[in-house]
């Protein structure tokens, strides 16, 4: 399998990038606050390209498990290196369930099998990147 997508230059420090699914967003730096493109920056993007594929994982794994929780939100910090090419030497992820009666070992097990098992994205990271990862319970 595999993957390909299109990169378009549209002005200024602006590209517009598809994606297999067909949508397009835009990537690239803006200094103004109302740019009408609203780009992503490169490596941001890289860390919600994480975000989005742990957590597929972990609701797809929570649903099969019958586990629920109100909410659900993944915080990501990469500090990146003083050189150039300037890359992310570390990582820090951190998963945020929301919830009454949270059932902690079945959401535990879920968001171990992405990190350990599923999350693609997670692996590529390893290989540059050291991963630290940590689980909240917000019980309401």
């Amino acid at each position: 399998m595999s993957h390909k997508v299109t990169t378009v230059w549209k002005e200024k420090m602006v590209f517009e990038s598809d994606n297999p699914s067909g949508y397009t967003f835009n990537l690239g730096q803006s200094e103004e606050n109302n740019d009408p493109y609203k780009p992503l920056r490169p490596k941001a993007a890289m860390l919600s390209s994480l975000a989005a594929c742990s957590g597929l994982d972990v609701v797809s794994i929570a649903e099969k498990m019958k586990v629920s929780f109100n909410d659900f939100k993944i915080d990501i910090e990469g500090q990146l290196t003083e050189e150039h090419p300037k890359t992310y030497h570390t990582v820090t992820v951190d998963y945020h369930f929301y919830g009454n009666d949270l059932d902690e070992k079945k959401i535990n097990k879920a968001v171990n099998l992405s990190i350990e098992k599923y999350c693609g994205v997670m692996e590529m990271f390893r290989q540059f990147a050291d991963i630290k990862t940590t689980t909240h319970f917000h019980n309401n």
